[in-house]
């Protein structure tokens, strides 16, 4: 028997058919939680607000253009409540150092790659929220330019300028001597 497609899942809770949204969230919640992951880089603030995504997309389901994609949807849903909550929390510098001095927190164990990811992790961090945003959606999510564009509702000369910019950041903060 064939898995249904997102669209009749989506028919479905509409309908207040709860199963077929938990088949919805099974499907997308490593995505959602990756996307919060990689705005955010702290492990518990990503799961509360891949959470509260769901919650937000469900509470709004009947609002949802069904001859639309719905990963890219709810991607977009969860780095803006990503976006929303660093502009109200103002992270500092010491609550990111005191949070990479817990290992626990990492979901990286590679012992080889940890000091370089690590590095990457800070320099991203660095960026601000609009340029960090367009580095997940195009690298992480691997979504082409228009479709960056037509997520954040930004022209394409926007897309290709923040990621200009931002990969110049990240050049030159991981190529400077320590």
């Amino acid at each position: 028997m064939n898995a249904p497609s997102d669209r009749d899942l989506i028919l479905q809770a509409r309908r207040g058919e709860s199963e077929a949204f938990g088949e919805l969230v099974t499907r997308y919640q490593t995505g959602v939680f990756n996307v919060c992951y990689r705005i955010l880089h702290e492990r518990g603030e990503a799961e509360d607000l891949a959470q509260e995504s769901f919650i937000r997309v469900y509470d709004r389901i009947n609002t949802f253009d069904i001859e639309r994609e719905f990963g890219p949807w709810i991607r977009r849903v969860a780095a803006n409540l990503c976006l929303n909550h660093l502009e109200t929390q103002k992270v500092t510098a010491e609550l990111d150092e005191e949070r990479d001095a817990d290992p626990t927190q990492r979901p990286e164990s590679d012992v080889e790659v940890k000091e370089r990811s690590e590095q990457i992790r800070k320099a991203l961090m660095s960026l601000p929220a609009n340029y960090r945003l367009v580095i997940e959606l195009r690298h992480y999510q691997e979504m082409s330019y228009d479709e960056i564009a037509a997520q954040l509702n930004i022209p394409l000369s926007d897309v290709k300028s923040h990621l200009f910019r931002a990969r110049k950041i990240l050049a030159e903060k991981l190529h400077a001597p320590d």
